[in-house]
């Protein structure tokens, strides 16, 4: 994970040197050698995405040029705020380090589900979950990736009723999601108090770019914002299909690039922007690409 980019790049491997100082830990090791079973506890997956997307932001530097917005998915919008000078990397980190301890403990305290619906319009699987809640378990629409895909989150009883419902209604298919705790649900409440004390404590700057909040798809400009919004984000759905229709219609023609690892984001972006060209900044060989253009 990452390991090419530090392999090609000198400023990547000064990148992930610089994360690991910041943590006190060898984060970049796990990421390279494993064990696998290791890296992907909530408290270190959030971490190494987001180192691997701060050596990505480390290589390509001055020749992203000036952004028009930047927005994230979930643990992503801290990627952002980087992106648009608002947080230092190694702050950023540890404040990530930090939100993945407090839902994993979270977690522990009240388990949690989450599934993937496929195929069914947000409206029907938002109608499903009001039919599952039934007081002692609860469950809510949690990300809402496109148009016809949404993760629900909640109390597994509900998540279990919410899918049946989902597919009753013509889901093609409800998947089970492997995860430590009902994240982007108010089961991740107990983690907003310590996450606000983080933020409180973290030097966050105002955005020299709009960063489009996952909380409310609307730009955040100042820093006080951010700090109550990435807070709000624990229990809030993230609005992922509002984010890119705002992003999409307040800067037309732009250049989209996603950075850090995989593509995910980029197909979510084509199914909610048709015609929108996305390219994808996560390997070396992509950006390799991207800067000899």
């Amino acid at each position: 994970m990452g390991r090419d980019l530090a392999e090609r790049f000198p400023a990547a491997r000064e990148a992930f040197a610089r994360v690991d100082e910041a943590l006190g830990l060898p984060l970049s090791r796990l990421m390279w050698e494993g064990p696998e079973d290791e890296l992907t506890l909530t408290h270190n997956a959030q971490p190494a995405i987001l180192a691997h997307t701060l050596a990505v932001l480390a290589v390509a530097g001055d020749r992203l040029g000036p952004l028009g917005a930047a927005a994230g998915h979930s643990l992503g919008e801290y990627g952002a705020y980087v992106a648009a000078g608002a947080l230092r990397p190694e702050d950023a980190v540890r404040l990530v380090r930090r939100r993945g301890e407090l839902m994993a403990e979270a977690g522990r305290a009240r388990p949690g589900a989450m599934a993937v619906v496929l195929g069914l319009g947000v409206p029907a699987v938002q109608e499903a979950c009001l039919q599952a809640n039934d007081g002692r378990h609860q469950v809510v629409a949690a990300n809402i990736n496109a148009p016809d895909q949404v993760v629900i989150s909640g109390d597994p009883p509900a998540v279990e009723r919410a899918g049946v419902r989902c597919r009753e209604a013509g889901a093609k298919r409800v998947l089970p999601l492997k995860v430590s705790g009902a994240f982007h649900s108010p089961l991740m409440a107990p983690a907003a108090p310590g996450l606000a004390e983080a933020l409180a404590g973290a030097a966050l700057r105002d955005p020299a770019c709009a960063v489009v909040a996952n909380a409310t798809a609307q730009p955040v400009r100042h820093a006080a914002d951010a700090r109550r919004l990435l807070v709000e984000q624990l229990t809030a759905p993230v609005q992922w299909v509002a984010s890119v229709e705002f992003m999409a219609h307040a800067v037309p023609a732009a250049r989209w690039l996603e950075v850090g690892p995989g593509n995910v984001l980029a197909g979510l972006v084509k199914k909610i922007a048709p015609g929108t060209a996305v390219r994808t900044l996560g390997t070396a060989a992509e950006l390799e690409a991207f800067l000899g253009a």
